[in-house]
């Protein structure tokens, strides 16, 4: 695990001698209630967070979140500030107290029943509705003033996703002269969809009221500047130069591709040897000797689960010698059940696994295992490191850090990746990845049989170029980019500002 003092020097002087001050929906620290009344502290487990979290303790910044623990009230302070990690007190957690009637329209509403399936494609899936968007727009405004609360003038305000599309021009209202950066997770969608989006507008506007908007891929990048192109005639699009000029503020728009903590997960899967391996077959009823591949994702109708399973059953119907040799080993995890979408699907997966394991089954081989159980680390990328093939075939994805993980624990390089030509991980991995279209079945089961079928040397040649790739790129050098670039419109921003004072 990441620690204070492992973090790169690097980090620190892309900073600048600045702080941190992060706006994120998920707060880096949790405080709730044991059985028998003690507050505990869930603590970030992996991915951007953990990542995040020892940079903020190296800079003492300020967090802003919302707190959904049932003890973080009892923790905090006069101004809803607890200092965090409890053994350091090393930097503070800003928590914003919502409703639940806010968290239904604000979260599920238009975060995720508007501009998460506008954004993926998914047109369909949407469901507009007056009070999603007025509550989004006073969610972000509580947060906003928040940040502007905690604000200093070595703040180096950072938003975190779609949460907060509009939080940003609030903020820049208040404070003109403060550095704002925002990285949004999800894809960018081209103009047909945007324009779709009621209030897009007001969303576009309130992302220009960054100095610095990144996303996961140029593409994305392509599709926002072209988006902003269209939809205001005072804006100026630099598309070569990456930047908008908009109501007298510049933003620059640049991709910085999300990634994953290489050494740690590593580790964690060099923990895994044979003998794990052997016992957690047998813990799931894994036969020796079968090949397996692995699934793990959201329960969310983007992934292509239904559509990966579609593919695995017209394997086994049109190349029988694989009955009994492949394994499927497909880890979902409940995801927005509240969401009746999210709800069907779940169903809609169930079903499927047990139509297929009644048609190909025998006494002694499952072809498919389904489990929404919690897998420790080590478990999870032990799977990884082990599974023949993973197959990582979303409909859309902004980046997919399942397939980062998945190469990184793949201590013994003889995986190989399916990747869906949709993520936005394909535009890394590119060869080296066996790509396929989630939605053509036919290529899909013949690059599955292809994976099944490479030779060793193949394999092995693939797997290390991509474990390159992510070794070199990832999630610490993720953070460098961003706050290096950050660092850099910053100065050519305030080299600027000068000039123009100058000239007056």
């Amino acid at each position: 695990m990441v620690t204070n003092t492992d973090i790169s020097t690097d980090i620190e002087s892309a900073l600048g001698g600045d702080s941190l001050l992060v706006v994120s929906n998920r707060q880096p620290y949790k405080h709730s209630y044991d059985d028998d009344g003690t507050i505990t502290v869930d603590r970030p487990a992996g991915g951007l967070t953990a990542g995040i979290d020892p940079v903020m303790q190296k800079t003492d910044g300020t967090w802003v979140a919302w707190g959904d623990g049932d003890a973080d009230e009892e923790i905090v302070d006069e101004d809803d500030c607890v200092r965090v990690p409890p053994e350091s007190e090393a930097y503070t957690l800003k928590r914003v107290w919502l409703t639940e009637e806010e968290v239904e329209d604000y979260y599920y509403g238009y975060s995720n029943q508007v501009l998460w399936p506008v954004c993926h494609g998914g047109m369909w899936k949407t469901k507009f509705a007056n009070e999603f968007w007025t509550t989004y727009r006073d969610v972000n405004e509580t947060f906003a003033d928040a940040v502007v609360e905690q604000y200093d003038d070595d703040s180096l305000i950072w938003f975190q996703d779609y949460h907060f599309g509009l939080a940003p021009r609030m903020v820049r209202e208040e404070l003109p002269e403060a550095f704002l950066m925002h990285f949004w997770h999800i894809p960018w969608p081209s103009w047909d969809s945007v324009r779709s989006l009621p209030n897009h507008e007001e969303v576009l506007d309130g992302l220009l009221g960054n100095d610095l908007l990144g996303f996961h891929t140029d593409s994305y990048c392509e599709n926002f500047l072209h988006c902003v192109d269209e939809a205001f005639e005072t804006a100026f699009v630099d598309l070569d130069g990456k930047k908008v000029r908009y109501d007298g503020h510049t933003t620059y728009v640049e991709s910085f591709p999300l990634s994953v903590d290489f050494d740690d997960i590593a580790s964690k899967s060099a923990e895994a040897d044979d003998e794990w391996w052997g016992e957690f077959r047998d813990s799931y009823g894994i036969g020796d000797g079968v090949q397996v591949a692995v699934g793990i994702d959201r329960l969310d109708y983007t992934k292509g689960i239904p559509e990966r399973l579609d593919a695995l059953a017209r394997l086994w119907e049109e190349h029988p010698e694989w009955r009994g040799e492949l394994t499927f080993f497909q880890k979902g995890s409940p995801s927005r059940s509240r969401i009746s979408d999210y709800k069907e699907l779940q169903e809609e997966v169930e079903e499927a696994v047990a139509r297929i394991n009644r048609r190909f089954g025998t006494d002694d081989w499952q072809p498919v295992i389904y489990t929404e159980e919690m897998l420790s680390e080590t478990d999870l990328y032990g799977l990884c490191r082990h599974s023949d093939v993973a197959l990582v075939s979303p409909l859309r994805d902004g980046m997919n850090l399942v397939a980062k993980e998945y190469v990184a624990a793949q201590h013994d390089e003889d995986g190989v990746l399916i990747l869906s030509n949709q993520a936005g991980a394909h535009e890394e991995f590119g060869d080296d990845a066996v790509t396929i279209n989630p939605r053509d079945i036919d290529e899909f089961v013949e690059q599955l049989q292809y994976a099944l079928t490479m030779e060793d040397d193949e394999r092995g040649e693939r797997m290390r170029r991509l474990r390159d790739t992510v070794e070199e790129y990832d999630l610490f050098a993720w953070l460098e980019d961003s706050l290096t670039t950050a660092r850099d419109v910053k100065r050519q921003r305030d080299a600027e500002a000068s000039e123009n004072s100058q000239t007056r």
